[in-house]
């Protein structure tokens, strides 16, 4: 036989998109329309409906950037249609390649109920099935006009104070249509073959039978007529959809999906009405496809629509009630794993846990994670101390460099716990059921042989609307389809307890899953990473005075107001806020509500430490470390030791010395540490002719995605800031003030040594206006280690200062939380922080045979994309190096640059609600229950990667204590801890996390609900 298997393949793409495709709508009359636009922000729906409309037709022009217009549109049944199905065709000025990224609706009857959302591949409207003729069809949309920000390149409509006025959209095509379903069905039965048929190889028998059944039906229609024709059409590919899959097919767990950044390209405003605009839309999908289910993450993202949109709310909370709406996740936000801290990690879980239980009883299994930027090594303990067992993601499929060798496997945190983790092998977390997505899950698929089920987050994300019923019919076909996966709709829980009922014994990957990509997230944007730090310090402070302040005085807890702040910085921890890679107008924002916080928390802790120590006149000091700092114990007032005094020499070279007699610094004339000798160990921590606090900048311009990578090329070109305009000690101080200019921009560093102290502090403030620029602080190291440590949720991890392999050399951009930690046996050296993330470490061997290891804390970049002024401005940083010190020394400084105890002087001191034995042992968190019964919650870790024993005593009188999870319920597993007069012994695993509660008796009547 001749082979013309192209040529059929040819003719089907031609019919389908020219012929086929546009029959089904073969009846339309125009609808009319009108126009109101909204003067400022978005305003309520009854204002919106209610406001006069101007006459429009297609082809106006319209939408502001980031504007919101109303339109109304109107229109007859014709009596001739009677019987048939309607639907009305709205298009506000869509491209259907660019969904998510421009302007979208949300259609209202109206008496104001909502019916669904219009995007760019569902523009469709559903009138009638069957229509009445002379029926009145009267529909309202809110239309957001979003700019499209163009990709990578530098753009004012980031920012509405800068976008201008010019319309953005031109009006399309508005009509009432006829909706021929039998040709609806036929353009998916073609899709469905014609894609099948491109995925298999060439030579089986059974894409012979597809093309040929294929050239049937195309031979059966009537070109001029397919609408009379489509049904016999459709009889020719029977028996080719009929036959089943091999019963070894591959599985695919479809779960529909919309995946909306809480912020990105669009500010937090935007995200309410993208929630509710694709939420009205998969309620009214799900109402229509009864095998269709749904999954949302992100409580944070139903609380908007609980309160901004309650009429769609409705609608979602009674799909959840049905079981096929499914609240996953368990999260406040899909955040950044890498850089919130512990207790603000756990309170994701926390908050998002709590809120899906309060408003539908669910509460989740899984964590809900596709687009995260990499994974911290202490997320699977925490994801265990919620109540969870499951972690899914996507996102590592992006990396650069090494493919990660399991779609399937079990994930090891730092502390030993495992989590059984999937990542679908679809490689995209919107599957739009095309049959190259489907085939390449199944031949991606690594598990092979000893599983044989994936999952397909199935919809379009952001604002394109969900899933699709296009999506829906074409899994449908794929159910049991000869050469395809089996497709299945599941709920994510159902897929993982079938994925882990399977497979026995997955393969484990131990320490973090760190993405070769995204790199520079842990830099851009410095203030709003500084801000989400120092919001979570404060947060431990106002919970821990606030405790402290109910139970020894009966002062009011301020339940509500901590509760809304815990979940505003949660919030601001998204996945595309915390990390840097948002427009302007979310950083303009961002910056405002952190110092929103920062008042009300202040306020907080003021009010609870004058109610606890009296009036400001000293000489006691709140310590809020957990840790004695200069005899104050740890969450105590008491007056504070102030240690020996510090000397400042000039130096015969020029500069100046710093001594304390714990250490001796050198400062040559350019403000460059030469020397930095530590006298009890009698040991130099600089390599021979090296400089240390120096100041390096790169040329920053990555192949693409400007604000999330860095590539390792920026390497090749830097220049040391050695220049100096001035170098001073202060009179009668330990400080050394040091100033700088480069480029368009200035700095200014204070190194001080402290009286006691076995560290020097360096404060650094940039007026930064550079351009694709990178700025380094470095700090050579004489010390041989062939890995070092770095700070994570509740512990650390090590990772190699070599590049062996591929992975090492892949790591060039890595996290820290508050410290980085070099040791060789017996001495080590540490780099404390207290607002930066990325670092990077490189070793080399000198030519005296000595190892030089160089750390160097990323301050600031500058990308242009999304936001051309990124990190504009002022910054200040700080940062403390401590020669000598043990992993203790670097978790005890790591608590104290970002928790400072001089918080006020008061006149009485104030003992601490807890002690504990151990400094191993660390408190995380001191508050009071969040159900309001007065009961005292404790939270600690070991912080060494050791085993330890530790006996905590309550400052207060209690009748009974439980271990519990992170949502403050009792635990009925092997216990950590024992009651031992007049406390608690714990006794806990490196890295464990324990979570304790006391009960008091009686209650302090001063304590009300939230």
């Amino acid at each position: 036989m001749h082979d013309d298997r192209r040529l059929i393949e040819s003719r089907l793409g031609r019919v389908l998109s020219e012929r086929i495709a546009p029959a089904i709508y073969p009846e339309s009359v125009p609808l009319t329309a009108g126009i109101w636009v909204a003067p400022d922000e978005p305003v309520p729906v009854a204002e919106g409906l209610a406001a006069p409309r101007t006459p429009v037709a297609p082809g106006a022009q319209w939408g502001a950037p980031w504007g919101t217009s109303w339109l109304t549109v109107e229109g007859t049944v014709p009596a001739e249609w009677a019987g048939k199905t309607v639907e009305a065709i709205i298009d506000i000025g869509f491209d259907p390649n660019m969904t998510g990224f421009q302007c979208e609706g949300l259609v209202y009857r109206a008496d104001g109920s909502p019916v669904k959302g219009l995007h760019p591949r569902s523009q469709w409207v559903r009138v009638a099935a069957p229509a009445v003729g002379g029926e009145q069809v009267l529909l309202h949309v809110e239309a957001a006009s979003n700019p499209v920000i163009p990709f990578f390149a530098p753009t004012a409509l980031g920012d509405k104070l800068t976008a201008g006025t010019d319309p953005q959209y031109r009006l399309g095509r508005m009509d009432l249509v006829v909706f021929d379903e039998e040709v609806w069905q036929l353009v998916l039965d073609l899709e469905v073959l014609g894609e099948l048929m491109h995925e298999m190889p060439e030579d089986p028998a059974r894409r012979y039978d597809i093309v040929r059944a294929i050239e049937r039906a195309l031979d059966a229609i009537d070109l001029q007529n397919v609408n009379a024709t489509a049904a016999a059409a459709r009889a020719c590919l029977v028996e080719v959809l009929a036959k089943p899959a091999i019963p070894s097919a591959h599985t695919i767990s479809a779960v529909g999906h919309a995946h909306i950044d809480s912020a990105w390209l669009w500010p937090l405003r935007e995200t309410v009405r993208k929630v509710a605009r694709t939420t009205a839309n998969m309620a009214a999908l799900l109402a229509e496809e009864p095998e269709f289910v749904f999954a949302m993450s992100q409580a944070a993202q139903y609380d908007f629509i609980k309160q901004h949109r309650p009429e769609v709310y409705a609608k979602v909370k009674a799909a959840v009630a049905e079981g096929r709406f499914v609240p996953a996740g368990g999260m406040w936000v899909e955040a950044d794993t890498n850089m919130p801290g512990s207790e603000a990690m756990a309170r994701q879980f926390v908050h998002g846990k709590r809120f899906f239980l309060a408003e539908f009883g669910v509460e989740n299994e899984e964590a809900w994670l596709p687009d995260t930027f990499g994974f911290a090594a202490g997320l699977p303990q925490i994801i265990k101390a919620a109540g969870s067992k499951w972690l899914l993601t996507q996102k590592i499929s992006w990396s650069q460099i090494n493919q990660f060798p399991h779609h399937t496997f079990l994930w090891e945190g730092v502390d030993g716990t495992r989590i059984f983790t999937h990542f679908p092998p679809v490689d995209t977390y919107n599957c739009s059921m095309q049959g190259r997505e489907i085939a390449h899950a199944a031949r991606n698929f690594k598990e092979k042989g000893r599983a044989s089920r994936s999952l397909a987050p199935t919809g379009y994300g952001d604002g394109g609307g969900g899933t699709t019923r296009e999506m829906v019919a074409k899994a449908a076909r794929m159910k049991n389809l000869e050469g395809s996966p089996k497709v299945v709709w599941d709920k994510p829980a159902d897929f993982f307890a079938k994925a882990e009922a399977e497979y026995e014994n997955p393969p484990v990957w131990v320490g973090e899953l760190y993405l070769e990509l995204h790199r520079a997230t842990l830099t851009s944007q410095a203030k709003t990473k500084q801000g989400n730090r120092r919001s979570e310090h404060l947060l431990r402070e106002a919970e821990l005075w606030a405790a402290t302040a109910a139970v020894r005085n009966g002062v009011e807890y301020p339940y509500a107001a901590l509760d809304r702040i815990w979940k505003t910085v949660l919030l601001n921890q998204f996945h595309d806020i915390l990390p840097g890679s948002s427009i302007a107008w979310v950083y303009r924002e961002a910056e405002q509500t952190y110092a929103d916080v920062a008042e009300e928390l202040t306020a907080i802790i003021e009010q609870s430490q004058w109610a606890l120590g009296g009036e400001q006149v000293g000489p006691n000091v709140f310590n809020p470390a957990p840790h004695t700092w200069r005899s104050i114990p740890a969450g105590a007032a008491g007056p504070e030791d102030s240690g020996d005094p510090c000397s400042v020499t000039e130096r015969t070279a020029g500069g100046f010395v710093l001594d304390n007699g714990l250490l001796r610094v050198e400062v040559d004339a350019r403000g460059l540490i030469v020397s930095l000798f530590d006298v009890g160990h009698q040991r130099e921590t600089l390599p021979p002719g090296s400089t240390a606090n120096l100041l390096q900048l790169h040329p920053d311009l990555p192949n693409s995605w400007d604000a999330w990578d860095v590539d390792i090329f920026y390497r090749n070109r830097v220049t040391d800031l050695v220049e100096v305009d001035s170098i001073a000690a202060e009179p009668d101080s330990n400080r050394i003030r040091i100033r700088r200019a480069f480029g368009s921009s200035t700095v200014e560093q204070t190194l001080t040594l402290r009286s006691g102290a076995h560290s020097v502090d360096i404060d650094t403030t940039v007026d930064w206006h550079e351009t694709e620029k990178f700025l380094k602080l470095a700090f050579p190291l004489d010390i041989h280690a062939d890995r070092y440590a770095a700070e994570t949720q509740f512990g650390h991890l090590y990772r190699p200062t070599h590049t062996n392999t591929s992975w090492e050399y892949a790591k060039f951009e890595a996290c820290n939380h508050r410290f980085v930690h070099f040791a060789e046996p017996g001495w080590g050296v540490a780099l404390v922080n207290d607002s930066t993330y990325g670092h990077d470490v490189t070793r080399t061997i000198r030519p005296d045979g000595g190892t030089t290891t160089t750390v160097r804390a990323s301050l600031l970049r500058a990308p242009r994309f999304p936001d051309p002024q990124t990190d504009h401005g002022a910054h200040h940083f700080r940062h403390s190096l401590i020669p000598g010190a043990t992993i203790g020394d670097a978790v005890r400084a790591g608590y104290r640059i970002n928790l400072t105890p001089l918080r006020a002087g008061v006149a009485e001191p104030v003992a601490p609600l807890f002690t504990i034995d151990n400094d191993a042992i660390v408190t995380s968190a001191v508050k009071l229950a969040d159900d309001a019964t007065g009961d005292i919650i404790l939270r600690v870790y070991e912080s060494h990667g050791g085993r330890a024993s530790a006996l905590v005593t309550p400052g207060f009188e209690f009748t009974e204590f439980q271990v519990c999870d992170l949502l403050e319920r009792p635990l009925q597993e092997d216990t950590p801890a024992t009651q031992e007069d007049p406390g608690v012994r714990l006794r806990l695993r490196p890295f464990q996390l324990v979570t304790l509660r006391f009960a008091r008796s009686p209650e302090p009547a001063a304590l009300q609900s939230p």
